[in-house]
């Protein structure tokens, strides 16, 4: 290791690298503070040839990596143990926008709402949307194909990626920054490297698609009885105004625990204590889109499948609908003992799946809260049980294991999956193959060892 540092400090720039307890500390701790990790040093380059080198000397040395974007992973893909640690932070540049090919080129660090605003300045939308969007960078969010709450409009992380730039396990560069729609010549390596997380290369930098600027923005809280009732306000509104971008569900514990927790966000519906629903619509021209969803919600209401409504008058009333679903994931961090889940199911079996996931939870321990929200237009549902509230509840963490077996049983019999944007990471690593079927995970493998036979790459994450 002292060998290796050497010749680290004798081939970067000082800035490149660290063994600062203080500098590293940060980037040591995941940001719930569930996972610590430790690193004998910290990398953090500043262009791709400096991660080219790095890798190298870590392969030849057999020193194992654990690359880090804005360290908002959830399955702790991004917190190494032992491994060297490099930070793609200082990889933050835009390198080009064209608007005649609707794409940019972003480097790993460059943070999410970086690349939303340069999109805008262009006049231009990157779709991806999500609570963490001040800090997640692009590298970490294509690495785990992130999500986000515009999936049921435009897909997820990978639905944006053009072209990638990625330092394989080996320390060569594979440069596939194409801006292209269509190129049929061979496999689609850069596919590999989307939702790998980090396991068989380093993502540099990438070719993002971008989307027209909506002309017209809608957001709407609305309260109903039921996920079934949900279901069908879903497709209402889909056909009534096809224009939804977003529609998420939240039951009444989630906006509940989040109100008292933050009791200066709006409650947009006061006395309404059953599920609600927010939904954000677009238009990219003007077709008088608010006239369009109040009509929507009306015949909704007419027919019985909401109860409440409230359309927000202007941006800033938006941003405050939206606070009370972004803020619930930090709301749940003080409810003590806690089993989170990152499900999804089939569209149409949402509501059954939160029916029968409670009664099989509750099977294991009856005295529980459930935490259920989420993205229930693409599917994706965050699922957490909890214990009763009081002091943290140590015989309900150890029946934790069993309680999120039990969920995740309801939810793959249904056709669905254990992690829907989150990843395997760490924490799932050992819940995979009660899952994926051997031939899969026979072939992920495979895939792992023509790429990376050191293991140098997150040698503990997915695989």
């Amino acid at each position: 290791m002292s060998a290796l540092i050497d010749q680290l400090t004798a081939r970067l720039p000082p800035k490149s690298w660290t063994a600062d307890p203080e500098i590293m500390a940060s980037h040591l701790v995941e940001w719930r503070g569930r996972y610590r990790g430790n690193a004998p040093f910290l990398a953090m380059p500043s262009s791709t040839g400096e991660v080219s080198q790095i890798v190298s000397l870590c392969a030849e040395a057999g020193l194992a990596i654990t690359p880090q974007g804005g360290n908002t992973g959830l399955v702790a893909g991004q917190i190494p143990e032992g491994e060297v640690l490099i930070s793609l932070k200082r990889m933050n540049k835009i390198r080009s926008v064209s608007t005649d090919d609707d794409a940019m080129v972003a480097e790993a660090g460059v943070v999410l709402k970086s690349v939303q605003e340069a999109a805008e300045s262009a006049g231009r939308l990157f779709p991806i949307s999500l609570g963490s969007e001040g800090s997640a960078t692009i590298g970490g969010l294509i690495s785990t194909n992130a999500g986000g709450v515009h999936v049921i409009r435009f897909g997820m992380m990978r639905e944006q990626v053009l072209g990638l730039e990625v330092v394989l396990p080996d320390g060569r560069i594979l440069n596939a920054l194409k801006a292209l729609r269509k190129d049929n010549t061979g496999y689609d390596l850069k596919q590999l490297f989307i939702g790998a997380e980090g396991t068989l290369g380093i993502i540099t930098a990438a070719t993002l698609k971008l989307q027209p600027r909506p002309a017209e923005h809608i957001v709407a809280v609305v309260g109903l009885d039921s996920p079934y009732a949900a279901l069908k306000l879903l497709h209402h509104m889909k056909l009534e105004t096809g224009a939804v971008v977003a529609f998420e569900l939240m039951n009444a514990f989630a906006t509940g625990m989040t109100l008292v927790a933050y009791p200066q966000l709006r409650n947009a519906l006061p006395g309404w204590n059953g599920w609600r629903v927010l939904i954000e619509m677009e238009s990219v021209r003007a077709i008088g889109l608010r006239d369009v969803a109040e009509q929507a919600l009306s015949s909704a209401m007419e027919k019985g499948l909401i109860q409440d409504a409230v359309v927000a008058e202007n941006h800033a009333q938006a941003k405050e609908f939206w606070r009370v679903r972004e803020e619930i994931p930090a709301a749940q961090r003080t409810q003590g003992a806690q089993a989170p889940m990152d499900i999804s199911v089939p569209v149409s079996r949402v509501p059954d799946f939160l029916r029968d996931a409670e009664i099989a939870a509750r099977n294991v321990w009856a005295d529980l809260r459930v935490l259920a929200f989420g993205h229930a237009g693409d599917g994706n549902i965050h699922y957490t049980v909890m214990q009763p509230p009081g002091p943290v509840n140590e015989d309900f963490w150890k029946a934790c294991p069993a309680l999120i077996e039990a969920v995740q049983d309801v939810a793959v019999g249904m056709g669905g999956s254990i992690s829907a944007e989150h990843g395997i990471g760490v924490s799932r690593r050992e819940e995979l193959p009660r899952y994926k079927d051997h031939v899969t995970l026979d072939v992920m493998a495979k895939v792992k060892a023509a790429l990376d036979p050191k293991r140098v790459m997150n040698p503990r994450a997915l695989t």
